[in-house]
């Protein structure tokens, strides 16, 4: 009988080597993936065989899994107005779609009204604008809350966005009890990754905490807190990175919890989880198997007696990361192959990105590609038919174990920093993302990772070919204003200040609920900025450091001779010029997703760039001033949500006053190129889009600040 070493010498043979590291890749999880695996590997990893809906529930939550009902589609969707939102979700809820899954504009995740001076160039943008019960009446207008079961996308600003939308279900006529849905809840991600805070850690832990508990008392079929893993993803972590911080994430809530005296069975089961989904198709599908591993045996620490509460339930997101704005109709296909690994995973709900999202926010036609994607796979595939078809599988349970044992160490790293909470505070979680984002960057600028249509087989773009979905700001913050003056001018005005009044005296009294009187001073009439005006007063606003990880670009981009050339060009200039070029990075307006900014500064810094990073949420007065302060030749604006139409304007016009209009601006990031011309015309000097290599933005802002010496 042929032996594994018999094929082993066949294979090294084909492959016309005899090294036997041929047969291993390692993956950007840093886990040595084999060309065959055999029985050998599993008893190595001593499998034991499992069964769906039997702890540790590794092959999925449910015994029948979808051979009954299939996962639930939830496309994440909100833009503009209420108005506007609710036509798009009863069209989708029509197509097929089976729950609703809100996104908030900026604006609302940061606590802001939207006639607040700093939030301009947000309103309405990448999400939906809530200002007050009557926005999310809005929202809701014709959608039976009985019925619908909602998500919402909702962390910083959580108490008084959930507070209108309990509101808006009573003066519906549905009760707390009856409501169904999710809000995510899971402040601890937004430190490390989506930056989408308002208070500082401690304070905001509180709110987590007075949100499970009024939630498990009083809306018994809403889940309390979606702990998410797929921000973390977005922003560069590998997949045992996004599942070691989440499942960490997930322990300090149950702690946090279970510390006030709350038993764990009575919030745990209403728990959730929400992971991306990337396109390393086995790692993927793995990463989920694991985490259902790692929750089942993480929660036997608090003794739980029901079962449900140590069952990871998930809700999964096809990568934005992996969207091209180049050959834009080839996310088609990469969308695909992820749903089909969040699916083989054994997800409970999925949503599935459109192809047009490196461009801007999704038009109708993409969006109806992205949800019939998933009825494809539903209806006209056999992917609902076998439970678990890898369970067994040689491959798939050593990765799962791999994963487990990778995810395990790190968990361990972050125990012996006492918990999340304070490895947050100390940085070591956004630094190990960091460093992995970096590490990738490197991959793809080298070629060393392939992405079609980027860096391989790259064609003319045919962006040009999508019509991407354009918001009037300007129409929205007028519409969304003129609202705040009718609510302000009809409510009792008395009433409302002293709901606030009580906002703010129970931030400052630990015993008091600080949901409950959130609702209160909804049920009135008081608005998402003033209700977060009040609890500021006594905890603050969060301001976080934006240090870079630095050498780990440059690292991995020794060998590139492309690299190489651009390291020559910088020396030359600072030789020649006694300097070295001078970048401001800045991100503009409420946008948290710094991914993009941090990457691009810690590969100019690697290149021998002198980089400044701008704090989160500046003004574009305030980048004007840094830039001025510290004289550099070059301010760059990293843009994903679409503000840069109206702050990259402010911005020039800015600089042009205060005399530095040698100080030439870039603009990065998600921009449509239809905007391109509009940019230039005002005095851009170069546009990045998604897809653009480190090392040729580097070399085109020497040669830009060059020219400008020359003349």
């Amino acid at each position: 009988m042929p032996t594994l070493q018999d094929w082993e010498q066949l294979a090294l043979k084909e492959l016309k080597t005899s090294d036997p590291d041929k047969l291993w890749r390692v993956n950007d999880t840093d886990i040595p993936v084999k060309a065959l695996y055999t029985a050998k590997d599993l008893r190595d990893i001593g499998y034991e065989e499992s069964y769906p809906g039997l702890s540790p529930f590794v092959r999925g939550p449910r015994a029948s899994m979808y051979f009954n009902r299939p996962w639930t589609i939830r496309q994440y969707a909100g833009f503009s107005t209420a108005a506007e939102s609710n036509r798009f979700y009863r069209e989708s809820l029509a197509s097929g779609q089976k729950g609703l899954s809100v996104a908030f504009d900026l604006a609302t995740h940061r606590g802001y009204d939207s006639d607040h001076p700093r939030v301009a160039g947000d309103v309405g943008k990448a999400g939906v604008a809530i200002d007050s019960v009557e926005d999310m009446k809005r929202l809701f207008a014709g959608i039976p809350l009985k019925d619908v079961s909602v998500s919402m996308t909702m962390n910083g600003a959580v108490l008084p966005v959930l507070a209108a939308f309990i509101v808006a279900g009573e003066e519906q006529g549905v009760t707390q009890r009856q409501l169904r849905g999710t809000i995510q809840n899971d402040i601890l991600k937004e430190y490390m990754v989506r930056n989408t805070y308002i208070f500082p850690p401690q304070p905001s832990m509180r709110i987590v905490g007075d949100v499970i508990e009024y939630c498990s008392q009083k809306l018994e079929q809403f889940n309390t807190v979606s702990i998410s893993g797929y921000h973390m993803q977005e922003a560069g972590a590998n997949a045992a990175i996004e599942l070691a911080y989440t499942i960490g994430d997930g322990l300090e809530y149950v702690k946090l919890v279970t510390d006030r005296g709350i038993a764990v069975d009575s919030f745990a089961p209403r728990l959730s989880f929400f992971f991306g989904i990337g396109l390393n198709f086995l790692v993927e599908i793995a990463k989920l198997r694991a985490a259902r591993y790692l929750w089942y045996h993480a929660l036997q620490e608090f003794a739980p007696k029901n079962v449900k509460s140590s069952m990871l339930r998930v809700h999964c997101q096809t990568s934005g990361y992996s969207l091209t704005e180049q050959d834009p109709y080839n996310n088609v296909v990469r969308t695909t192959i992820e749903a089909m690994a969040a699916v083989l995973g054994g997800t409970q709900s999925l949503h599935t990105n459109a192809l047009d999202e490196a461009i801007a926010l999704p038009g109708e036609h993409s969006a109806r590609i992205a949800r019939n994607t998933q009825l494809i796979l539903q209806e006209e595939s056999d992917l609902t038919t076998t439970i678990d078809p890898f369970g067994g599988s040689y491959a798939m349970e050593s990765l799962t174990h791999e994963l487990i044992v990778k995810a395990k160490g790190l968990l361990a790293e972050v125990k012996d920093w006492g918990g999340m909470t304070k490895a947050i505070i100390a940085g070591i979680p956004k630094m190990r993302i960091e460093e992995s984002s970096a590490k990738r960057q490197a991959r793809i600028d080298s070629g060393a990772e392939t992405i079609i249509g980027v860096n391989k087989y790259a064609v003319a773009s045919n962006a040009d070919d999508i019509d991407p979905l354009i918001i009037d700001n300007d129409a929205v913050m007028r519409e969304q204003i003129s609202g705040l003056e009718k609510l302000k001018q009809s409510r009792n005005a008395s009433q409302v200040a002293r709901a606030l009044q009580r906002v703010e005296n129970a931030a400052r009294d630990t015993k008091s609920n600080l949901l409950q009187v959130s609702i209160e001073a909804m049920r009135v009439r008081a608005t998402v900025g003033e209700c977060t005006t009040a609890l500021e007063r006594v905890f603050g606003r969060h301001q976080s450091v934006t240090p870079s990880v630095s050498m780990v670009y440059g690292k991995q981009m020794q060998q590139s001779s492309h690299y190489q050339q651009a390291l020559r060009k910088v020396e030359a200039f600072a030789k020649a010029n006694g300097r070295r070029p001078r970048i401001l990075v800045a991100k503009l307006g409420q946008d948290g997703h710094d991914r993009g900014a941090k990457v691009i500064a810690a590969g100019l810094s690697d290149l021998g760039f002198d980089v400044d990073i701008g704090p989160l949420f500046q003004s574009p007065k305030e980048a004007v001033k840094q830039a001025i302060d510290n004289d550099v030749h070059i301010l760059g604006i990293s843009s994903q949500a679409g503000s840069h139409r109206v702050l990259v304007p402010q911005l020039l016009l800015l600089l042009r006053e205060q005399g530095a209009g040698d100080i030439r601006v870039v603009v990065g990031g998600v921009i449509p190129r239809i905007d391109y011309d509009n940019l230039k015309q005002l005095g851009v000097a170069a546009i990045f889009g998604p897809g653009s290599s480190i090392v040729d933005c580097a070399i085109e802002l020497v040669d830009l600040i060059a020219s400008d010496k020359k003349k």
